[in-house]
């Protein structure tokens, strides 16, 4: 059988098995064409194989390539300040009634011409390429306007153009109330007339809400999901970081992708969460930033079965994070997940988080070839290490970049 590369001499984290997880083929193989794997064995089972291009990966580790299932990359501004003040004993919430937090990334934002963006972003992007992230989520919210949420979604889609990189835009329109609007008025137009654009323009794949007491009510994101369905787009929302609003729970029983932060998840929101397998995203760069001291329910959610992805969180307020691996440290250091659950937490289960699990985070048959291959000596380093990148190679639907 003809295929176009086989990777040879490699160790695979093929994150598709049973026991720990991680479904590790020491001495394997793996083989692609046309950008689909379509083969993963140990070696010796490629024999039938005709590969164009054969690569000896002299010892190294393979993993899916990573995926970031949660940032908000595309922004102009800086809160540097903010972290100052926070230093000082101020609140997150305090500097968002100030009008501090997301409203002063807002103005800075709209200011800031599709141009800007991308030269703002692209060194943020590059970072966490250059850490194995092949699939990235890119959420809006700076804008608070039609006009603004649509250029940064805009922007967004022109990086992956840009980078080889699989970006998966969300609409989050509903992340903050824009000065001198009341919160239902403005709920009423993103519902109205922003995710009615934002679906015939096909600019995004899912629509995100902030639930909290200084954002939206959970009747008000319901009203946000039910549009959201209405024009066939996914939902995810930011829920339970600052208070319980029990966002998680009526978010799962519209069918949410994932629910996102939830330190203040409680047993009703897990076991909602669980039965309708939306996953849960843990953020722990926020956690860290803002130096929370209410951790997410890791052992009930591990406990109920519920997918636990992992993120950066990247934004630059509360995670100014652009290292998927020093967020797998985090992870496992302030949340005491395991190693095996850190690695799936940025690929299986976070392919879970973007409804993209039959399509990318496995070494498995049929999937995209988007790989990582790493200069470790075993899984763990993934996670133990801090400002070390073993990084060798990313590969996207089977070619190197």
């Amino acid at each position: 059988m003809h295929c176009d590369t086989l990777w040879y001499h490699a160790h695979l984290i093929t994150v598709d098995g049973d026991g720990d997880g991680l479904g590790v083929i020491e001495n394997g193989v793996i083989a692609a064409t046309d950008g689909r794997i379509v083969h993963v064995g140990p070696a010796g089972s490629e024999a039938h194989l005709q590969p164009a291009e054969r690569i000896d990966c002299g010892g190294r580790w393979i993993s899916p390539g990573l995926i970031d299932c949660h940032t908000h990359l595309v922004y102009a501004g800086n809160r540097a300040g903010e972290f100052e003040q926070r230093l000082q004993g101020v609140s997150y919430a305090d500097i968002a009634r100030a009008g501090g937090g997301i409203v002063s990334t807002v103005r800075a934002t709209r200011a800031a011409s599709e141009a800007d963006l991308i030269a703002a972003s692209l060194p943020r992007l590059d970072a966490m390429l250059a850490e194995g992230i092949t699939t990235l989520e890119i959420k809006s919210g700076y804008g608070l306007t039609l006009a603004d949420e649509s250029k940064q979604l805009r922007v967004a889609r022109t990086l992956g153009q840009l980078r080889a990189v699989e970006i998966v835009p969300t609409f989050l329109g509903a992340h903050a109330i824009p000065p001198g609007n009341t919160a239902q008025a403005y709920i009423d137009e993103v519902c109205e007339v922003m995710i009615p654009a934002v679906a015939a323009e096909g600019l995004a794949e899912a629509v995100d809400v902030f639930c909290e007491n200084i954002a939206f009510s959970a009747a008000q994101a319901e009203q946000v999901f039910v549009a959201a369905r209405h024009h066939g787009l996914a939902i995810k929302i930011h829920a339970e970081q600052l208070s319980n609003q029990h966002g998680a729970a009526l978010a799962a029983r519209h069918g949410a992708l994932s629910a996102d932060h939830i330190e203040h998840l409680d047993a009703d929101g897990i076991a909602a969460m669980a039965t309708a397998g939306t996953v849960a995203v843990l953020l722990p760069g926020a956690f860290y930033f803002t130096r929370d001291t209410t951790l997410p329910p890791i052992a009930a959610l591990r406990a109920a079965g519920v997918p636990l992805a992992l993120a950066t969180d990247s934004n630059p307020g509360t995670s100014p994070l652009t290292s998927p691996l020093l967020a797998m440290n985090m992870a496992a250091t302030l949340f005491r997940m395991t190693v095996a659950e850190c690695i799936v937490g940025f690929t299986r289960d976070a392919a879970r988080a973007l409804g993209r699990a039959d399509r990318i985070g496995r070494l498995a048959v049929g999937l995209d070839c988007n790989l990582a291959l790493w200069d470790i000596e075993a899984p763990a380093d993934l996670v133990y290490r801090m400002g070390f990148n073993p990084l060798h190679a990313r590969v996207m639907r089977g070619v190197s970049v």
